[in-house]
């Protein structure tokens, strides 16, 4: 990997051997015995229901062609090869925008957004409200490939958005993101300056300092939000532990079996996880698909490692205007705590949507109008 600043086309095109393999594997699936009952993880029968649609069930090259279908790039920043989704509208006053995925997502999530954000008026909008979109897959993960070197957690990762879009042109620009998008955004904002003209994100991650008196007198939706969190720290957060103390050695699993891949990222893709809202399968397969054919899974963990020590909270408080949009099921934010540490949020949504952690693909048009409305006044 060189830093030469050369953007080359690139086309997903998965040789014919490795979905064989997939398949052998996946028929040779060995299962474990069923947990003797609820609140043991994910379960045993929704793991073989999805590896069995696996099987029969998936078209890997019609989701092939679905990504195919947008413009895609490749790029070596600083080392470290960077794949990217760049679809520009035709629009010409359109903003770009770079749309930013965590784990265990990819960029398959915000393919339901593009035609709302760069055609808006084919879905009843404005022209006015068009955005050229940059979307990558995050360093070592997917099509970006495995991360060869340390340090990849949300710092660099946000340095390294602020020299693709100088690479491609773009010195006026918003961030909009979710799950480690929402910590990176913000950090992009930190590195790139005024050239952020604002962050859109799905959660904020400001959190309590430890003095009581935060507490008092807190707004019922805050004390929901605070509900919402204790749950998923105490029924949920066990990967993230893992993958922050010893991504290697889970990695060894991950890149052996296709079936275990997928009980592991289900994890934050079940039901329970998604508020109660079932994510379609073919959207969860494709996920774990990408990291499975990209072998990328045990690198993508280690983003967590990369952050297990680091602060983001900023050193003052931002003042770059912030947009906030939650759906039912997730955890958006403690506003107090997001006041705190944000001193210019312009827009704060909660919709009682079945959205979950991915609402960009359950709830594009909300998500979507959510955006619009945020950056019109930055424009």
């Amino acid at each position: 990997m060189t830093n030469n600043a050369e953007i080359r086309p690139y086309r997903i095109d998965i040789p014919e051997a490795d979905l064989a393999d997939l398949r052998a594997r996946l028929d040779r699936t060995r299962w474990t015995d069923p947990a003797p009952g609820p609140g043991y993880g994910v379960g045993l029968d929704e793991v073989r229901r999805l590896v069995d649609h696996w099987r029969s069930g998936f078209d890997w090259r019609a989701q092939e062609a679905r990504i195919n279908q947008y413009p895609q790039f490749t790029t070596a920043i600083n080392g470290q090869n960077i794949h990217f989704l760049h679809v520009r509208s035709a629009e010409p006053a359109a903003m770009p925008l770079i749309l930013t995925h965590g784990w265990p997502g990819s960029v398959v999530e915000f393919l339901d957004l593009i035609g709302s954000l760069t055609d808006p008026i084919a879905h009843g909008g404005d022209a006015a409200d068009a955005f050229h979109l940059v979307i990558p897959s995050l360093p070592g993960f997917g099509f970006s490939g495995p991360a060869t070197d340390t340090g990849w957690g949300t710092e660099r990762t946000a340095a390294a958005w602020s020299e693709l879009m100088s690479r491609l042109g773009y010195e006026r620009y918003g961030a909009h993101g979710n799950d480690a998008g929402s910590m990176i955004s913000p950090r992009l904002a930190a590195h790139a300056g005024e050239r952020v003209v604002g962050v859109h994100v799905m959660q904020v991650f400001s959190f309590p300092s430890g003095d009581a008196a935060e507490f008092a007198d807190m707004s019922d939706q805050d004390m929901d939000q605070m509900q919402q969190l204790q749950w998923f720290m105490a029924a949920k957060f066990s990967f993230n532990q893992l993958h922050s103390q010893q991504p290697q050695t889970l990695a060894h699993a991950l890149a052996d079996s296709p079936a275990g891949l997928l009980g592991w990222n289900l994890q934050l893709m079940d039901d329970e996880a998604m508020g109660g809202t079932r994510l379609d399968d073919d959207f969860v397969v494709t996920n774990a698909a990408i990291y499975w054919l990209t072998n990328t899974a045990g690198s993508s963990i280690r983003f967590y490692h990369e952050d297990a020590d680091a602060d983001h909270a900023p050193a003052e408080p931002s003042t770059y205007p912030l947009g906030v949009a939650g759906f039912r099921g997730d955890f958006t934010g403690v506003r107090r705590f997001a006041e705190r540490d944000h001193k210019n949020i312009t827009q704060w949504r909660l919709y009682d949507a079945p959205g979950g952690h991915y609402a960009a693909h359950l709830e594009p048009e909300l998500v979507a109008s959510d955006i619009r409305e945020f950056f019109r006044a930055l424009r």
